[in-house]
């Protein structure tokens, strides 16, 4: 490929990321396009320069790549621009949701280190394996909870400073759109941040669609959460402490997890299990299966692919909207800290200010927002500037969540 084909592709993918190809056939092609461009845009501004660089240093000067290398690179530097502001949308976000003085909830304050963008980390962004080791993380693979061979597994994050008991824990639900995934794909920066400062974190599989038809994700992340707390203080977890976390399809769940505990429909054959959890913390997560909030977006997914692979054929609409967190709040839902993208083409942000606007109404609970200027859908599969900014924001929101917690049960002060 020529350099003006080389400098024609980078413009597009670089335009899509900063304004995506809109429609809801276009989402599936515009989000791939667009969200390595967006993540990676410093990588991609330097291979851009150093193309260009090399083609003026052999004495190549076409005029329309030159110029197309130009535009590219603005592109690139407001999309690097857009992902660094994601600390202060996050910091005001938490903010407003718990108050001025939440950090003096903390352990210590946020460092301008802990608020700054790590960047010798995100040199290589793929090196989770390197990452883990220099944090002393430590992965307890495979670990079964439920009778469903792979799928009913579960992976443990710990590290050198786990504790022998007490610590917090975190259960991760991965995405893929409730047919595809693995434990071992998602939320990997998270995982390995929180688990290098003691807590324990859980990964877990479920079973997918269309093998597996709608409720068995859900059951399945009941069940995890069941075993997580018979089971989880042989790790050093503490059994009564549990937040949940997870991006798109495991947005989902873990939201109407959170919202639903005990819920027999939800438990079949352990219904008398305690599945509730303290606090949830979902990532563009899918809030409206029945359609109900009228986003055209909603209304096409439900068409369009949840009743033809997700749920059974015939579902009425009494289960889509039981399977719908936007549906399921009251006033007992637990702490939220919800993040969305606003260009994500999979997802419509709409749905997470619906579902945001539902808690706010209903919800007796802290409730907290983030929506991220320029974000794709899944921005934080991987160590990029947003995501580090998120994984250091969510951290911030689980240690107040767990500090106050810890307060409460001692007596001192309320959660609410």
């Amino acid at each position: 490929m020529g350099f003006l084909r080389r400098r024609v592709v980078t413009a597009a993918l670089t335009a899509n990321a900063i304004r995506p190809v809109p429609g809801f056939r276009a989402g599936i092609p515009a989000f791939f396009a667009g969200w390595l461009t967006g993540e990676l845009a410093p990588h991609v501004l330097g291979a851009t320069v150093a193309d260009t660089a090399w083609q003026l240093s052999r004495g190549r000067r076409d005029a329309r790549a030159l110029a197309l290398a130009g535009l590219t690179t603005a592109g690139l530097v407001h999309l690097i621009s857009q992902s660094r502001d994601a600390v202060r949308v996050a910091e005001e976000a938490l903010t407003e949701g718990l108050g001025v003085d939440y950090v003096e909830q903390l352990d210590a304050a946020p460092s301008p280190a802990d608020l700054a963008t790590p960047w010798s980390r995100l040199v290589n962004p793929f090196a989770f394996t390197r990452a883990a080791r220099k944090a002393g993380v430590e992965v307890h693979r495979d670990i079964a909870f439920t009778a469903y061979g792979g799928r009913g597994m579960l992976d443990i994050y710990t590290s050198e400073i786990t504790p022998a008991s007490g610590a917090p824990v975190l259960l991760q639900v991965h995405g893929g759109g409730w047919t595809i995934g693995k434990k071992e794909e998602q939320a990997l920066p998270l995982m390995q941040h929180l688990a290098a400062k003691g807590w324990v974190c859980v990964a877990i599989n479920y079973r997918l669609a269309p093998r597996d038809r709608w409720p068995a994700q859900i059951v399945d992340v009941k069940a995890a959460i069941a075993w997580v707390r018979a089971h989880i203080a042989e790790y050093g977890g503490d059994p009564e402490y549990l937040a949940i976390t997870g991006g798109s399809a495991g947005g989902h769940l873990a939201s109407l997890a959170a919202l639903t505990p005990g819920d027999p429909a939800f438990q079949p054959g352990f219904e008398d299990a305690d599945t509730h959890v303290e606090a949830a913390v979902p990532y563009y997560g899918v809030y409206d299966m029945a359609g109900a909030s009228g986003l055209p977006n909603a209304r096409l997914m439900r068409a369009g692919f949840l009743a033809k692979r997700i749920f059974a054929p015939g579902a009425s609409d009494a289960d889509f909207e039981a399977a719908s967190p936007l549906l399921r709040v009251t006033p007992d839902a637990p702490d939220f800290f919800v993040v969305h993208g606003s260009r994500d083409t999979l997802v419509n942000v709409g749905q997470a200010r619906a579902f945001v606007a539902a808690l706010r109404a209903t919800s007796k609970a802290t409730v907290a927002y983030a929506e991220l200027p320029g974000a794709q859908h899944a921005f934080d599969i991987f160590p990029s500037i947003r995501s580090a900014h998120l994984v250091r924001a969510t951290d911030r929101f689980l240690h107040w969540h767990w500090n106050r917690w810890r307060a409460e049960k001692a007596g001192r002060t309320p959660m609410r």
